[in-house]
């Protein structure tokens, strides 16, 4: 799929040279594997209050056997919930051997996997590539809650973002939060026109982002938020990243009220500012530009 190869990017200034992933507490019940290839949210219960592992995300097929090895590290409890936050392969690489457990790898157990509607619609149409095996067992539309390992877990569906069928997970007790290919720290978003993105969603998923994180003083510390790729991070960088986009969003939608061009848009370097920090090989700030235009033209 062309959109994950958009995605795998690097983390330089998170990652030690030549380091692939590494595991860090967060805060609370969850840690964060962090790799190259796409983030993956791991709760575990602690003390008497254990009801087994849960992830959000299952990482890149050529990292299963690692995340598999650094879960039972943390836990010798079952995996017994997954939350996939979008359809992409970079979050669906182990669903299938995680849903069909070996004894290898944890006690026999039902595995429930939660996503958004559409992402069993996408998986489940002819010519996805991916087995039966790995699609969701239970879907939502707006969003799901309930209380595992002592807190509560909230679903969000947020529409139309990085594509029709996004969400992003609230660990209540451990003042977490799971964005997805919402939020990243590695590069633009990826609008997916494709499958049902738009900038205007994105824009208002951050919000929302925004809405459910409390900082601890100055807009630091407080609820951390893990990114779909790249570092943990806190309010203050979602905060900027909303406020990046909506500076680009806002010069793009001035372009075309005065009847400009696609070209004439690209030309002009809207993003130019932006570009140092967020363009990369393979989603530039041009392309990311393109899909901003296409994305307001629609809903004009």
């Amino acid at each position: 799929m062309r959109i994950v190869a958009l995605l795998l990017v690097s983390l330089a200034g998170s990652l030690a040279r030549g380091q692939e992933y590494e595991v860090r507490h967060v805060q609370g019940n969850v840690y964060m594997f962090a790799n190259t290839l796409g983030n993956v949210t791991i709760q575990i219960g602690k003390d008497a209050g254990h009801d087994g592992v849960l992830l959000v995300d299952t990482g890149a097929p050529r990292l299963r056997e690692t995340l598999l090895g650094e879960i039972r590290k943390l836990s010798s409890d079952p995996v017994r919930f997954i939350i996939n936050t979008s359809a992409d392969a970079d979050h669906i690489g182990s669903n299938e051997v995680l849903l069909k457990p070996p004894r290898t790898y944890q006690l026999p157990a039902e595995v429930a996997l939660f996503a958004q509607d559409n992402v069993l619609q996408r998986l489940s149409r002819d010519g996805s590539g991916v087995s039966s095996g790995a699609w969701p067992t239970l879907t939502y539309l707006e969003g799901k809650s309930f209380a595992f390992n002592g807190e509560a877990i909230q679903m969000f569906a947020e529409k139309n973002a990085h594509t029709d069928g996004d969400s992003i997970v609230l660990f209540r007790g451990s003042n977490v939060l799971s964005a997805g290919d919402i939020f990243l720290t590695t590069g633009y978003p990826v609008i997916d026109l494709a499958r049902g993105g738009s900038i205007q969603g994105e824009i208002r998923a951050l919000n929302h982002i925004l809405d459910l994180t409390v900082p601890r003083s100055m807009q630091e510390g407080g609820t951390m938020v893990i990114p779909g790729h790249g570092r943990l991070c806190d309010e203050s960088e979602v905060s900027d990243y909303r406020d990046m986009l909506t500076i680009i969003r806002d010069r793009v939608q001035d372009m075309l009220r005065k009847g400009k061009t696609l070209e004439e848009v690209k030309a002009a370097r809207l993003s130019r500012d932006y570009d140092r920090r967020y363009s990369n090989s393979a989603w530039t700030g041009e392309m990311f530009i393109e899909a901003v235009y296409k994305s307001l033209g629609e809903h004009r």
